[in-house]
């Protein structure tokens, strides 16, 4: 079979694949005392654990040991799920697996990072998931020292030495829709439902200007062109180009603030 790939001796190409409506059912069944539901939980979202150990193939270590470590964080995710906080499964459990297979990695690294680093970095993370658990949503650095009452720098200090560096728009788990990102487990208050919807505002404001609009203030606010380069590169004067792009901005602001 040519899909067929074995970790751990379980045949990849086979693993089940639960609907959300299931996945609810299963955990409702689990939770009034069925070990048999449980096991079901932990088969059909075997294909997640192997989303999140794609990430970490180029670091030379044994599949089957991550895809083992995976299935613990798994694990850990399904024992400690709570249905009345509404969010879906992978969005909980993905960064479970993450933690519990940075925390095998961190172990087993060569690169030795002093014991206080460590400490203070490991119950770092253990606030971090009891915080996640708690609240549904990753917690900012802040929180996480203000619950070990230590200054935030000393946290970010004592992550920056057991971790390595990350792309924010690394994709890490894809469910069938949309990718989580990295950066969607990561807190920001910077990033708030209001700058969000404004970003979303203005990409749709964007859609109703002209063409020539429409590429004029990519060249002048994306590309960071001036208004003459602007003029040599679609072959009109400079007056022209800002008469144009008073004109587009003016629109701009009009598509904004128009009722959808």
């Amino acid at each position: 079979m040519i899909n067929k790939v074995e970790i751990c001796g379980v045949n990849t190409a086979k693993l089940p694949v639960l609907k959300n409506p299931q996945m609810r059912k299963l955990f409702v069944a689990m939770q009034g005392g069925h070990t048999l539901a449980r096991q079901e939980l932990i088969q059909g979202n075997l294909r997640l654990v192997l989303s999140v150990i794609q990430r970490f193939n180029n670091r030379g270590e044994c599949v089957d040991d991550l895809f083992q470590v995976g299935c613990i964080g798994l694990i850990k995710a399904i024992d400690n799920f709570d249905l009345s906080h509404n969010v879906k499964f992978s969005t909980y459990a993905v960064p479970m697996i993450i933690g519990e297979i940075r925390r095998y990695l961190r172990d087993n690294n060569p690169i030795r990072v002093s014991r206080s680093l460590r400490d203070v970095a490991y119950k770092a993370l253990q606030v971090r998931d009891e915080l996640v658990f708690k609240n549904s949503r990753e917690p900012s650095l802040s929180e996480i020292a203000e619950a070990l009452d230590v200054k935030r720098e000393e946290v970010v200090y004592a992550l920056d030495a057991i971790q390595e560096p990350v792309s924010l728009f690394e994709p890490i788990y894809h469910d069938g829709g949309d990718p989580i990102f990295v950066m969607d487990q990561i807190g920001d208050g910077r990033q708030s439902d209001k700058v969000w919807l404004e970003e979303i505002a203005l990409k749709e404001a964007m859609q109703r200007l002209n063409e020539r609009e429409n590429s004029i203030l990519h060249l002048r606010f994306f590309d960071g062109k001036t208004q003459m380069e602007v003029a040599e590169e679609i072959g009109i004067s400079q007056a022209q180009v800002s008469r144009l792009e008073k004109a587009a901005l003016k629109n701009l602001r009009k598509y904004i603030r128009e009722e959808p």
